[in-house]
Order: C-alpha cells, then structure tokens, then sequence
C-alpha cells in the first residue's frame, strides 16, 4: 500500500495493488464489508450491474485501488478489452461529527484500548451509528462517476465497490480515511483527547443575562427530518369495508388496495431520491404505461387479469413489458416497442461505436433493422435508445426478451444479452 501526501505533507490517500482474482470465495468475510455491499445494492437500480460488477472484480478486472477523503478510484477492465476510470464518493463527516465519534471512543474504555491497539471495534461503529454519526454508507451515500458515461451504477463503479469490499476486510481503517481521518491522524486526535479528559476542568463562563433575556424569542431552528422507513408502508386492507353494508358495488376493493400499495411504493422511491438531491420521476404518463407500472407489484389474480386486458398485452406481453420497466422505466418500454430508422448522424455514429467497440477478429455478425442489431445465429439482439445508449435483448420462445439494463458500450451489452442475466429484484417503481 502506497501513501499519498500533498503539498504541505498531510496524508492524501492511500493506493492498494491490484489483488488477484477472487475465484471461489466470497467478497465480503467482515461485517462492514458485508454493509458496503449492501449499500452497493440499495444504490444501484438494477441487479444486473451488481451482478456485472461481481463479475469484473471475480475476474481480476480492477486495477490498483486508490483511496482518499471523500473518493475512491480504479482503472477497471471491462470484458471486450475496454478501460475506464471508476470514482465512487462517499461524503466526509463534518469535523463536528469527527468530534462526537471521538468522544464516543474515549467514553468507553474498551473501545479506546482496541483502536489504540489498531483494531477497529464493531461496537463503535454501532454505537456511533445510534448517535447519528454514520461511518458506514447508507442508501445513497455511494455516489458514482465513471468514464463509460453511464448516469447511475454501472459495471465498472460496481466492480470497484466489490473490490472495496476485499479491502476493508483487510484494512477497516480505510473507512475512516474515506470519510476523512487517515488513521494515524484519527488516533492522534483520539489520543489528545483522552488526555484532555483526565486534565482538569477549565471554568465556565457565564451568560450575561441581559443577552439571554433579548434571545428569548429567537426561533430555535427546525429538529432534522427522521429518517428514511426501512421499507414503503402496507395500505390498510380494504376488505372489511368492502364486504361492509355502505360498500359501494361498483369500487373493486382488491384494485384499489393494490393501487394504494403501488402508489406506496412511488412514494417511497421519490422519498428516497429527494434525501439524495435526485430526480426520480417518471415524468407523464400514459395509461398503458401506467399500466405496465402498476403490474410490477404482486396483483391479485382479478387484478392481473384487468391490467393484461387494459394494457391491450396480454399476458405474455404485459410480463414482457414489466421486464423491461424493471430495466429502465419508461424509457426501456419505449425502446420494447418502438422501432425506429436510425438514419444520418445517429446511424453514422452508432456504426462508428460499433466498429470501435470490439477487435476485428472477434466482431460478432451483426444484422440491422431500424435501431435494431441482432446476431441471428445466437438468439440476441442490440437495440439503440434514442438518448444513444443499447439495450441487450434475448430471444426467448419466439419472442425478444430485455436481457438487463442499458450500456453506453455495445460490447458489455451484447455480454448482459448471451448470458441471459436476470432482471433486478427492486423495480423503479
């Protein structure tokens, strides 16, 4: 492990050699590796990318790691041979929480003994969280940037975090240098203020009572939000007041309850980006994609039926469609069900990232109509969306299936499609 420092000789980061592969066991023995994975998880909005991710970091694909306050970054090697920087960023603690984890450490004498010992106690970690002061990541904390382009987890950023995983098996220090302590400089500062505690007390000034009396009626500042549900509330059950003598006959209680839980479930998800300064809105809909939406819960049978037959699907075609939603919302099923020419600039350039996307000798032969490119001998298919990013497609009973969400590289892709990869199990609502 290399050290960094800047310009004025303060700790900048620390860089870990590239580890070997880790075919055969898992990435995550530690509990606090095992809770970075877990916010990898929530972050991410599709199960294929965690399970790309996986993949890569199986594969050895991820470089040496480099990480600092606040970020942590790799070169990772995608299966076609291309190369791009991952960055995932984790804000730091204010140096008022720094100060409270601090006090924390030095109240219990344990915790002071381990991590003067260089270990650093789970407890701590715990009991610190109860007090407010999260060293591990939560729903989105893991923000991530990479070169591929993609706006939210990709392969590549997921790849990095499983690695990351790996490190702080080793190395749990690492998770206070990333929310902005390098260890060292932690336990010096923990040091000094054990110290201070067996010192004696300084005396404590007064207040002056005329400014206390004119802060009277200074408005004391808003108590902060509570935090984030664990899960999207349950609807109250409808049944009982159905079955009630006011029912109304013409009110199907089992699809309203459904819509309560779908609209439970929207709720949550714009919730949740709201904390995170995110936009998570569908935008307007229409009724069939509404109604694709709605069939991504668990509906009653009766209900299930309604959507297959509003949806004008059926239901092979309405379970189609909730693939695709769980991929990418509206924008997948639009890419689903339309076909469009790509014609001048948007053809030129699809073709110029294809040509660039593989060697020559291992380009599959690739087949196109419309904004379609399939490789008929295998059974899979590229779909070019009209914000430029492609779509992997599998043919499945005669009909052409979303194989996971959307790539900017063509390659990775065509990969998601041969290997069939399962749909996420968190739909975007």
């Amino acid at each position: 492990m290399r050290r960094h420092d800047d310009e004025h000789g303060r700790d900048a980061g620390r860089t870990v050699a590239a580890l070997p592969p880790a075919r055969g066991r898992g990435f995550a023995q530690s509990w606090w590796g095992r809770a970075w994975l877990r916010a990898l998880e929530d972050a991410a909005l599709e199960a294929a990318v965690v399970k790309a991710g996986r993949r890569l970091a199986r594969a050895g694909g991820v470089g040496a790691v480099t990480v600092r306050p606040g970020r942590v970054t790799a070169v990772v090697r995608a299966p076609g041979g291309a190369v791009h920087r991952a960055d995932v960023l984790l804000p730091e603690l204010s140096d008022t929480e720094w100060g409270r984890f601090e006090d924390l450490a030095v109240e219990q004498a344990g915790h002071m003994a381990a991590l003067l010992d260089r270990e650093l106690p789970p407890h701590l970690i715990e009991d610190a969280a109860v007090a407010g002061i999260d060293l591990l990541p939560g729903l989105g904390d893991l923000d991530p940037a990479c070169d591929c382009g993609a706006w939210d987890h990709c392969g590549h950023t997921a790849a990095l975090c499983q690695q990351m995983a790996r490190l702080l098996d080793e190395d749990p220090f690492l998770l206070l240098l990333l929310r902005g302590r390098e260890k060292d400089v932690f336990l010096a500062e923990l040091h000094i203020r054990g110290t201070a505690r067996h010192a004696e007390p300084a005396a404590v000034e007064g207040v002056d009572a005329a400014e206390a009396w004119a802060a009277a009626d200074i408005v004391p500042p808003l108590p902060a939000l509570p935090p984030l549900p664990s899960a999207p509330g349950a609807p109250a059950s409808l049944a009982s007041l159905a079955a009630g003598p006011a029912a109304a006959p013409e009110v199907d209680s089992a699809a309203l309850e459904h819509l309560a839980g779908r609209t439970a479930v929207a709720a949550y998800r714009l919730l949740a980006a709201t904390r995170c300064g995110d936009d998570a809105g569908d935008g307007e809909m229409t009724a069939a994609q509404d109604a694709v939406r709605l069939a991504c819960g668990a509906a009653p049978a009766a209900v299930a039926e309604r959507l297959a037959v509003g949806s004008g699907r059926g239901h092979d075609g309405l379970a189609t469609a909730v693939r695709a939603w769980r991929t990418g919302g509206a924008e997948a099923l639009a890419v689903l069900d339309e076909e469009w020419q790509a014609e001048g600039v948007a053809l030129a350039r699809a073709r110029a990232v294809l040509e660039g996307a593989w060697e020559a000798d291992e380009r599959p032969a690739l087949h196109r109509s419309g904004n379609r490119w399939t490789v008929r001998d295998e059974g899979v298919q590229l779909r070019l969306g009209r914000e430029g990013r492609w779509w992997p497609y599998r043919e499945e009973g005669g009909r052409w299936i979303p194989a996971g969400g959307a790539d900017r590289d063509p390659a990775a892709a065509l990969v998601c499609a041969r290997l069939g990869t399962q749909m996420p199990a968190r739909e975007p609502s």
